[in-house]
C-alpha cells in the first residue's frame, strides 16, 4: 500500500494527557548517564528526589504518539522507516512533576521521489494539562526509505546548519554504559532491537543499539554540563540530525561551536571517531 498524501497529511491524532514524577525525571537521567560521577553535585540534582533538576528533553519521551506508522492505513513501509532529525523548542521551565497534555499533527509529507524515499514531519504541543501553558513544540522528522514516488508532497523543512570549519570552541567526553540502553528503556521505547541480539542481527546490527533519543539527551546533558550546569531551564532549545547508530558502551565526544546564544554542535563514538548526530544546533535564554 502506498502513501496517500491526503490521507497521511489529514491523519487524526488524539490529544492525549500524561502524569509525571520526580521519579520519572530521574530515570530519564539516569538513562542519560547523570550521577556517574557520585561527587559532582550539580549531576547529582537531577538524580535526587529533593528539588530535582529536569533535563527538559524528557519531553521527548512524554507523551510521544509511539508506534502510530505502523497502522497499515498510513502507506507507511514502517519496517524501512528511520528517525532523521529531532527538534525541540523550549518555551517554559518544567516543573519536576505534574500533567501535560500532547496535541500532535502531520505538518509535512515530503515526496523526495521513486527509490529515494519520503519524510513525514509531525509537530507535537505539549501544554501544561492544567493551567494550558505551552510548553514545548517538538518536531519528529521520520525518513520513510521504501515510499517515494507518490507524486504528491510538501517543501522539506528548513535545513538544520552543516557543521563549522573550524575547531570547535568546547569538547566534552562522556562514557555510556554497556547496560544503557536497557536503563534508558525504562523511560518507555521498548524497541527490541535495544535489547535482543537477536532482533539487533536481524535489523542489520552486530548487536544491540543504543537509543536515537538517548544519544540526543546525552547531547543535551553535555551543552548543559558547559554552559547551564544549574540552571537545565536556560536551554531553550535542540535539533540534530540522527547520522550512525550507537553501541551501548561507547564514548560520546560532543563538540560545540558557540556563537553568543547559538551553539552549534556534532556528536562522534568517540572510539571509532564516528558521527552519530550532526547538523546539531541549540539556543540557549538569557
Amino acid at each position: 500500500m502506498a502513501i496517500d498524501y491526503h490521507n497521511l497529511r489529514n491523519w487524526k491524532f488524539e490529544d492525549r494527557i500524561d502524569r509525571y514524577t520526580a521519579r520519572d525525571c530521574m530515570i530519564y537521567a539516569l538513562g542519560l548517564g547523570y550521577g556517574s560521577d557520585p561527587t559532582d553535585e550539580n549531576e547529582l540534582r537531577y538524580v535526587h528526589e529533593e528539588q530535582t533538576a529536569v533535563v527538559p528533553t524528557i519531553l521527548a519521551t512524554i507523551g510521544a504518539p509511539n508506534g502510530w506508522a505502523t497502522d497499515p492505513a498510513t502507506g507507511i513501509d514502517w519496517l524501512k522507516i528511520l528517525h532523521g532529525e529531532h527538534r525541540m523548542t523550549f518555551h517554559a521551565p518544567l516543573a519536576a512533576h505534574g500533567a501535560v497534555r500532547s496535541t500532535t499533527r502531520v505538518s509535512r509529507v515530503v515526496d523526495k521521489g521513486a527509490g529515494k524515499g519520503a519524510l513525514v514531519v509531525t509537530i507535537r504541543e505539549i501544554t501544561d494539562a492544567e493551567s494550558g501553558k505551552l510548553l514545548a513544540t517538538v518536531e519528529h522528522v521520520s525518513f520513510c526509505r521504501a515510499d517515494g514516488g507518490f507524486g504528491q508532497g510538501d517543501e522539506a523543512p528548513e535545513a538544520l546548519p552543516g557543521t563549522p570549519e573550524r575547531a570547535p570552541d568546547q569538547v566534552v567526553l562522556l562514557s555510556t554504559l554497556p547496560q544503557q540502553a536497557l536503563l534508558y528503556r525504562l523511560n518507555g521505547d521498548l524497541n527490541p532491537v535495544h535489547i535482543l541480539p537477536h532482533m539487533a542481527q536481524a535489523a542489520g546490527f552486530d548487536r544491540p543499539i543504543l537509543h536515537g533519543l538517548c544519544t540526543y539527551g546525552m547531547a543535551a546533558r553535555a551543552l548543559l554540563q558547559i554552559y547551564a550546569p544549574t540552571a537545565p531551564e536556560r536551554l531553550s532549545g535542540i535539533a540534530a540530525r540522527f547520522s550512525s547508530p550507537v553501541f551501548p558502551g561507547e564514548s560520546l565526544r560532543t563538540e560545540v561551536w558557540r556563537d553568543g546564544t547559538r551553539l552549534q554542535f556534532r556528536v562522534l563514538a568517540h572510539e571509532r571517531d564516528k558521527v552519530v548526530l550532526s547538523n546539531g544546533v541549540a539556543s540557549l535564554a538569557q
